[in-house]
C-alpha cells in the first residue's frame, strides 16, 4: 500500500526533525520538512502531502496565511502546532479550515497519534482500494453520501468539504430527524473523548451550514436545538 506522504512546517529544526524521527518510528517514511511559508509552499506543490503540521509562528508570516493558501487548493487534513493556548486561538486556527491543534509543548508521540486518527478520517487509501470500494451511496433527502464517506453531494452537485465536514455529514445522515448532542458529534467525527469542546463543534457545524445551507444564518437542514445539540432535519417524505 502506498505511503501516505506528511509535511511538516516548523522553524525550529530540532523540533522538525523529532517529530520526524518520531512519525518514522511510527510507520510512516515519506516526510517533508519546512521552516518557512514560502519554502512549505513551495515544497506542498512538489510533493502534494497527504496531511500538513503546521506550525502558526513562522519567520516570512503566520501559518495561518499558508492554511488559507492551502484551502483553495485542497482539502487535506492541517493540524496547527503552536505555542498559542488562548482559546480564540484554536477558534481561529479551525475557523480558516484547520482540521485540528495542539499547543506546545506537546509530546511527539501524541502528534503521531493525531496524525494516525487524522489520515484515518480523512478516508486515506491508495487509488486501488478506491476503485474496489462499492458504488452504493446514502441517500437523505437532497444528499448522497458515498460508501467509504469520503464525498457529500448535494442535488447530484460534489460539495467541497473538509475530512471534519464530511465526518460530520455523516454522523447526521445516518441519524435523520434525531438529536445528537456536541458531545456525542465530537467523540464520533474527532475521535476523541469531548472534555467541553463546544467550541470546536460549534466552529465546525457554522463552516458545514454556509456550505449546504441556502442562509447559513436561518439554517433548514442543520437546525440547534437549545441545551439538547443539533438535529438533522429532513421531511420524512424526502428520506431515500
Amino acid at each position: 500500500m502506498q505511503e501516505p506522504t506528511i509535511l511538516v512546517v516548523d522553524d525550529e529544526v530540532d523540533l522538525a526533525n523529532l517529530l520526524k524521527v518520531s512519525l518514522q518510528k511510527e510507520g510512516y517514511k515519506q516526510i517533508y520538512t519546512a521552516g518557512s511559508i514560502q519554502d512549505a509552499w513551495t515544497s506542498f506543490q512538489q510533493t502534494s502531502p497527504d496531511i500538513v503540521l503546521l506550525d502558526v509562528m513562522l519567520p516570512d508570516g503566520e501559518g495561518y496565511d499558508l492554511c488559507r493558501r492551502i484551502r483553495e487548493v485542497s482539502h487535506v487534513p492541517v493540524l496547527f502546532m503552536s505555542a498559542k493556548n488562548e482559546e480564540i486561538d484554536k477558534i481561529l486556527g479551525l475557523a480558516i479550515g484547520g482540521d485540528d491543534y495542539i499547543t506546545k509543548p506537546f509530546s511527539p508521540k501524541e502528534v503521531a497519534y493525531r496524525v494516525k486518527a487524522q489520515l484515518r478520517r480523512a478516508g486515506y487509501q491508495t487509488h486501488d482500494t478506491i476503485l474496489s470500494i462499492s458504488e452504493k451511496t446514502i441517500q437523505v433527502g437532497p444528499f448522497q453520501l458515498n460508501a467509504d464517506e469520503t464525498e457529500v453531494h448535494k442535488d447530484g452537485v460534489l460539495l467541497e468539504l473538509t475530512a471534519k465536514e464530511i465526518g460530520l455529514m455523516a454522523c447526521f445522515m445516518n441519524n435523520p430527524n434525531r438529536i445528537l448532542s456536541k458531545e456525542t458529534l465530537f467523540e464520533r467525527v474527532w475521535g476523541e473523548d469531548f472534555f467541553g469542546s463546544d467550541n470546536t463543534v460549534m466552529v465546525h457545524i457554522r463552516r458545514l451550514r454556509e456550505k449546504i445551507e441556502q442562509d447559513a444564518s436561518k439554517p433548514f437542514f442543520i437546525t440547534t436545538v437549545k441545551g439538547l445539540g443539533y438535529k438533522f432535519v429532513i421531511p420524512k417524505e424526502a428520506q431515500g
